[in-house]
């Protein structure tokens, strides 16, 4: 399988989307999101493949709606608000999620940094996280993944920031649920901490 930045590119400089001057550095812009956005999508959808279609319909309708985007400073906002718009059509549709693969595999598609002999509490970590609704999943990942804040959360979700902090609150209750009946990896939950401090802010 191609990697997510020659699909982007293949689709960016083939598509016969790009033009010259301020198009050409519009798509250049988009192709320097990819690789944080497939990693956004990944965690978002809960496999790389689904991820990488997700990934691609959005890059599409982006160079369709390039003149939409009104600030260049908020392109990375935008495009996952795209992406969000379109996974939410997926599952409105009923549509499958894609194919399944091992969640293993999934912990590098996430960046975590986590030392191999924690890996076991990274994959019950991605498991918990899939169990999340969209709503506490999308807040915990750009808390996570994006070190946003909760004014810049909400502010990109379109939400009072009393909404970000109570899904946020109840992604991470949710998560300890998940993780700890058993005992199993319960510092798992706090394992987006250091990322949280800004969120603080």
């Amino acid at each position: 399988m191609r990697r997510s930045s020659e699909i982007g590119q293949t689709r960016v400089l083939s598509g016969g989307y790009v033009k010259a001057g301020g198009r050409q550095k519009f798509a250049d812009n988009l192709i320097a999101q990819l690789p944080a956005l497939r990693r956004y999508a990944t965690a978002l959808v809960g496999n790389s493949v689904a991820a990488d279609d997700l990934v691609q319909d959005c890059i599409e309708r982006a160079l369709k709606r390039s003149d939409r985007l009104r600030d260049a400073q908020k392109l990375g906002s935008w495009l996952r608000s795209i992406l969000h718009n379109l996974y939410i059509d997926e599952l409105r549709r009923g549509k499958s999620r894609g194919i399944e693969q091992d969640v293993g595999d999934m912990a590098d598609d996430l960046a975590l940094s986590t030392p191999a002999a924690d890996r076991g509490a990274v994959v019950d970590f991605v498991r918990a996280i899939d169990t999340l609704s969209v709503e506490h999943r999308q807040v915990l990942l750009l808390v996570g993944l994006e070190d946003m804040n909760y004014r810049e959360i909400a502010e990109e979700l379109d939400i009072p920031i009393g909404t970000v902090m109570s899904r946020l609150a109840r992604a991470r209750e949710r998560l300890r649920e998940a993780l700890e009946p058993d005992g199993r990896h319960p510092s798992a939950v706090v394992m987006l901490s250091p990322y949280g401090r800004k969120a603080m802010q």
